[in-house]
């Protein structure tokens, strides 16, 4: 049984070695479930600019 164990134990030193030398892109930080969250909110700063850049360009516009 302490064969098995042992086995196992080089095993995943093993792999995990060969994975994280081959340039593999491994997160051992657990589960994300907001996988998007850097794509959101890029757009949603742009998307609330907009408005103030228009608001800006029709108060200059307006003072002219």
């Amino acid at each position: 049984m302490w064969k098995l164990v042992v086995g196992f134990v080089i095993f995943a030193a093993l792999a995990l070695f060969v994975l994280m030398k081959s340039g593999g892109d491994i997160d051992m930080s657990g589960e994300k479930h907001d996988v998007g969250a850097g794509h959101a909110e890029a757009a949603a700063s742009s998307a609330a600019s907009a408005p103030a850049a228009a608001a800006s360009a029709g108060a200059s516009a307006a003072s002219q």
